[in-house]
């Protein structure tokens, strides 16, 4: 099981470099960070981050090929795989809906999945090849160019996926991976990969081969009280996103989080936080102690074929900048990272 932390890049970019730099030093397996308008830059980030670096992996999950032309992030992709002497990586789906809507861009109206197909085999074409000659539903090029080349032999490219089926399906067959966000229960990564293992037989590959990555909004440190409260400040901002299929194999009835939800994306944070209740946020989390953690991790996603923890890590900053709630006593990313690589992933080696 590899481990990896999940950077929402809200913090001084300073701080920012030094959890990326620990988290080289600790043996993370790599660095994500959301591709948003409502973060900093990923790019300028990692790649300052890169040269300061020497084994953590760096890349988007998620880039959205609905906001950012999949050429592009290829290139930049191509661009940070050099900087970095081989330790590139990137995820793409459609993107986040609530993004979307900003953007006043109706996702139902994008066939999410079939541009996402599409885009892929575009970017495994261009970083492959380096140009490209392709008519496309989406996107259509004539000559098209690059001198941004990837060190890596195959720069791995990786779906994120939440709805499913068929994507995660279109995951297994057509990519390096998954990155599935969040979910917390057996029942709902047991589905996951029953349906990315049909789509990588479907292109005669073995499914355990492929990066499946667990995407988990998490929190720990030594008081499991203040963990779990970090959580559930976060919860609800990230719900919004669930699909109703995915909230239900998460054991959450659509219809009690919805008040929750309704809070959040009028701009009410501090309504949403008091309606996500202890029990909810127990569903949609992996908060408490290392152990808390450990113990969660090991029955409810390692056995169904997870090999990638991807820890979205809230910590007191996070809290504090996405809902002005302070929490004093919860521990730092940097704590929290160290308490992972301390006693968390030896258990996982």
């Amino acid at each position: 099981m590899k481990f990896s932390y999940a950077m929402l890049p809200d913090y001084p970019l300073a701080e920012s470099l030094v959890s990326v730099q620990l988290a080289d030093e600790l043996g993370f397996h790599a660095c994500y960070a959301a591709d948003e308008t409502w973060h900093k830059d990923l790019w300028l980030l990692f790649a300052a981050a890169a040269g300061r670096t020497s084994r953590i992996r760096l890349g988007p999950s998620v880039s959205p090929v609905t906001l950012r032309e999949p050429t592009l992030i290829a290139q930049a992709l191509a661009t940070l795989d050099e900087l970095s002497g081989g330790r590139a990586e990137g995820v793409v789906s459609s993107g986040n809906f609530g993004l979307l809507a900003q953007y006043r861009i109706d996702w139902a109206h994008t066939r999410p999945l079939s541009r996402v197909k599409e885009a892929l085999q575009v970017m495994r074409t261009f970083l492959d090849e380096g140009a490209i000659t392709h008519d496309g539903e989406f996107y259509s090029y004539d000559g098209l160019f690059t001198f941004a080349r990837p060190v890596q032999s195959r720069l791995p490219l990786k779906l994120g996926a939440m709805r499913g089926p068929k994507s995660f399906e279109a995951a297994g067959e057509l990519s390096d991976g998954c990155h599935h966000a969040l979910s917390y229960t057996r029942e709902a990564y047991d589905y996951a990969v029953r349906h990315i293992r049909r789509g990588a037989e479907r292109a005669g590959k073995d499914w355990r081969s492929l990066d499946i990555g667990a995407w988990v909004v998490f929190a720990t440190g030594p008081d499991s009280v203040v963990a779990k409260e970090a959580a559930r400040s976060m919860v609800g901002i990230y719900a919004s996103s669930m699909p109703e299929e995915q909230l239900r194999r998460n054991g959450v009835d659509p219809a009690e989080l919805k008040p929750v939800i309704d809070a959040v994306n009028a701009g009410n944070l501090a309504r949403g936080i008091d309606m996500t209740t202890p029990e909810i946020a127990e569903r949609l989390s992996i908060a408490g102690t290392p152990e808390e953690c450990l113990e969660r991790i090991g029955r409810d996603i390692a056995p169904s074929g997870v090999n990638h923890m991807i820890c979205a890590i809230t910590d007191r900053t996070l809290v504090k900048a996405f809902t002005g709630r302070d929490l004093p006593e919860a521990a730092d990313v940097n704590t929290q990272l160290r308490l992972i690589h301390e006693r968390i992933m030896p258990a996982f080696a």
